[in-house]
């Protein structure tokens, strides 16, 4: 109990505590939501993916083992949310938007700021995490998109709106850099530091601003219900995995830790973008976010007693 208590002391209260400045922020200045997230998106993100990935030493087998632990979980979490929603008797609108908010977690403002403070800025551990980030982001802009718009004549524009995206080119040329032994001059590895290092912060800034703007309704049921799927059925999922992939040590405890973090902001974008049950997808980004601070502590302590 001592040990569980002091992970939510030295790791989720820290998180939690910037999260509410940026709370308490947008409901005095009603800070604009689109720039700070923009910020994220184009400018600290990028550099904070590229230099992890370029600093960090790991091999094409790293990478292989995340995208295929990625994909089985995701292809897992997607049959149980279908089954799920069709035992609630959801319409087809919002089961879509019911099975988004589970396949789409927050592995960015809130998956790296755990990864880093539990394994203290551990740099093979942050490329596992800035793996995950990076094909969350992608699976969430392509499939995110077809899912709720699979005949919207704009789909095939949407999607390739995403590849003029930073993200998915800082990780490519963080990757082959590195793999290449190339040396970067000061002047770029310099700067692309200073904007790496306020990546932490102002992404829970701008979790804890987006959590302040969040309008909810009643009618909890299947709000409940995508809860316990991403935040209790998810890890249970990640450990069958991870046991059939035979994954020990760090790899093990990132992964493992990466499964349990909260719905994503960005189920809410693309609900509210599409109108479909945007208030469903905004109720389980902020009743998720709250209850993980209980389901990420469970987590991280069992990942230590597992691995």
């Amino acid at each position: 109990m001592t040990e569980f208590l002091m992970i939510i002391r030295d790791i989720i209260l820290p998180i939690f505590i910037v999260m509410a400045i940026g709370f308490v922020l947008q409901k005095k200045f009603k800070m604009d939501i689109s720039t700070l997230s923009k910020l994220n998106i184009y400018f600290v993100v990028p550099a904070f993916i590229f230099v992890k990935l370029y600093s960090t030493e790991f091999s094409i087998g790293i990478l292989g083992t995340v995208v295929s632990f990625f994909i089985t979980y995701i292809i897992l979490l997607y049959l149980i949310s279908v089954i799920t929603a069709k035992l609630l008797g959801l319409d087809k609108g919002k089961k879509t938007t019911f099975s988004n908010s589970i396949l789409f977690f927050n592995s960015g403002n809130y998956g790296v700021p755990v990864n880093d403070l539990v394994f203290k800025s551990d740099p093979f551990a942050m490329s596992i995490q800035v793996i995950v980030l990076t094909l969350q982001n992608i699976f969430t802009f392509s499939y995110g998109i077809f899912s709720l718009q699979s005949v919207h004549a704009g789909k095939w524009k949407a999607m390739l709106g995403y590849f003029k995206m930073p993200v998915l080119y800082a990780m490519l040329a963080g990757m082959v850099l590195n793999a290449i032994n190339i040396s970067i001059p000061s002047f770029i590895w310099v700067p692309a530091n200073y904007i790496a290092d306020a990546m932490i912060a102002l992404a829970l800034l701008t979790l804890g601003a987006q959590v302040a703007r969040i309008q909810f309704k009643s009618g909890l049921s299947s709000v409940y219900s995508s809860i316990i799927v991403r935040l209790m059925i998810g890890p249970i999922l990640a450990l069958f995995i991870i046991w059939v992939f035979r994954l020990d040590g760090i790899t093990a405890q990132a992964l493992f830790i990466a499964s349990v973090m909260p719905t994503s902001v960005n189920s809410v974008v693309i609900a509210e973008e599409y109108k479909n049950h945007p208030e469903f997808a905004a109720q389980a980004v902020l009743f998720s976010t709250v209850i993980s601070a209980f389901t990420v502590s469970m987590v991280i302590y069992l990942s230590n007693l597992l691995f």
